[in-house]
Order: structure tokens, then sequence, then C-alpha cells
């Protein structure tokens, strides 16, 4: 069976009648193509617009926009509250993995001594435009920026320092000090913390920086022992030498007013002494005796007769029996 093809033009009416479907299919693709001009930007993000290449808006905010259609106007949106994460001294999974990268997690500090460190960037798209078009790789300039400050805050203090009291400093720093070197480059990053998760001497002196810190601990136990000694000793001593010094002070006081009523005392008798001096030597003279003769054995002899000494003699000898 032959096939017969007819290649003959199609009749005026069935072209004409065409065209409304050609039109109205025209007419979907360019309402389609002027609603790529409409779009929405979350609540979480912020929009670049560019025309033909060129940033036209370099901070789009949050809600409906209108542009030109693709591909004269290109949005592309960025999510500027999210963190983002990056190591900076070796991955967490070669630690997990129990790998270590000496080349980039081995630091040099101010005493001449290597640490191993791993930190932990986070940061977020501060300027999107800036973030988009001023590097390739954002991530590593950051990275490799933060790696540099720490290598120059690490190499001013020594390795003891790093390790125990200096390391939230240490952070601080090299934040400050990334994030200003980030702006000046333009990067479009905020900075929101560094934070050293390791900081461990290598391998091969791991055991001597421990003793080194054992004895460390053990320095500062006793030197906090021995202060606690202090301030318990010294203030009692203070307390006693307080006391001391005022019973001193009262008995001072006691005999020197003793002395000034024995004085004025005696500045009296002698006053009155004066007045009358026969008869107040003569009392005088009673008074004391009255206070001697009871202490002394007496013997009392008439004077118009006479003693027999005898009766002293006997007496001196019975005493020496």
């Amino acid at each position: 069976m032959t096939l017969l093809h007819d290649d003959s033009p199609q009749p005026l009416s069935a072209q004409v009648a065409a065209w409304p479907v050609r039109r109205k299919v025209a007419s979907v693709i360019a309402v389609l193509w002027l609603l790529t001009g409409i779009y929405v930007v979350a609540a979480d993000q912020q929009a670049v617009l560019t025309r033909l290449g060129k940033v036209a808006e370099p901070r789009v905010m949050t809600g409906i926009h209108l542009s030109l259609p693709w591909p004269i106007d290109q949005v592309t949106k960025l999510k500027v509250q999210q963190l983002q994460r990056l190591i900076v001294g070796g991955a967490v999974s070669d630690s997990v993995l129990g790998r270590g990268q000496p080349l980039t997690s081995q630091f040099l500090t101010g005493d001449q001594n290597i640490i191993h460190l791993r930190v932990a960037v986070q940061y977020s798209v501060g300027v999107p435009a800036e973030y988009l078009f001023r590097a390739a790789d954002v991530p590593r300039a950051v990275g490799v920026i933060v790696e540099s400050e720490l290598s120059r805050r690490v190499a001013a203090h020594n390795v003891d320092a790093v390790l125990t009291t200096e390391k939230v400093a240490i952070q601080e720093e090299v934040r400050g000090a990334a994030q200003k070197l980030i702006n000046d480059y333009s990067l479009g990053v905020l900075l929101a913390n560094v934070n050293i998760e390791s900081a461990s001497p290598p391998p091969e002196t791991a055991d001597a920086f421990r003793d080194g810190a054992s004895a460390r601990a053990d320095s500062a136990r006793i030197v906090n022992e021995s202060q606690g000694y202090s301030n318990d000793v010294i203030p009692k001593a203070r307390g006693a030498a307080q006391q001391l010094m005022e019973t001193a002070q009262a008995y001072r006081q006691r005999k020197i007013d003793e002395a000034h009523g024995d004085a004025d005392r005696f500045t009296q008798v002698e006053r009155e002494y004066a007045r009358a001096s026969e008869v107040n030597g003569r009392r005088l003279y009673l008074e004391t005796m009255e206070q001697v003769l009871p202490r002394i054995k007496k013997l009392i002899v008439d004077g118009r007769s006479n003693l027999d000494l005898t009766i002293l003699r006997r007496g001196d000898d019975s005493k020496k029996q």
C-alpha cells in the first residue's frame, strides 16, 4: 500500500483559525514572564537585587517586592539571622577520630612553646552585597583572618596564660581584631563569637605539662591555705596585743593614781604635822608603836626595882634550844 503525502499549503481559513490560539499562548507566556518580577523575602532573610549583572539594590528587606522580569533582574536571598560555623585549627571530625592536623593546629606562644588549638568561629551575614561579591570564598577568608589574629595574640602570651587565665581575654581580642580586618576588607560578615574549644600541649610534652599544671595547682592550694592561716592568726594576735596594751595602760594609770593619792596624803599629813609638830609627832609615834609592839615580845620591868638579868639569860637559852 502506498502512502500519499499531501504537501500542499493549508487553506487560509485554517491559518486564520489558528491565530487566536497562538495569541493566547503568547499572552500566557508574557504574563508568566512578567510574574517573575514578583518575589518574596522571608522574615529571616535579606536579598540583593542585580540588574544586568550589576547591583541595583544591595539590601532588600522582608516583604513582597517587584522587579524587572528575569533575566533582566536577578534576586539572591540570604539568611542573615542564621549563624554559620567554621573551625580554625583542625576539623571536629579529626579530633573525634583522634587524627591531628599539626600544620593547622599548632601555634607558637610567647615563651617559644608549641600549643595545639582548635577554635570555633560563629558568624552571620552583615552586609549581603559585600558577602556575595567581595570574595569568592568568604568562609575561607574569615578563617584565614581569625587564624592570623589568633597566632598574633598567642605569640604575645606564655603557654601557661594561654592554657589557663588568659583564654577568655584572647578570645575577645581575636574577635575584635578579626572583625576590624573583615570590615576593612568589606567581606560583609559579622562575627558572633570566637571560642577556643581545645587548648592542649603537643603529645610529646603532655606529661610534663600535666606535671606542671599539678604543681601549679598544689602551689595555689598551699598559698590559699597559708593565706587562710594568716587571716586566722593575725587578727587573734592583734586582738591579744590590743588587750595586753589596754591592760598595761590600765595598770599604769592605776599606779599613777595610787602614787598621786599617796603623795597627796603625805602632803596633807606633812601640812597638819607642821601646824603642831610636837603633838602630831607624839601621836605618830604612839600610832607607830601601836602597830609595832603587838608583833614583838615585851618584858615590862618596874623602874624602881632591881632587874634580875638571869630571867633574860634563861629566855635566850631557851630560844637557842
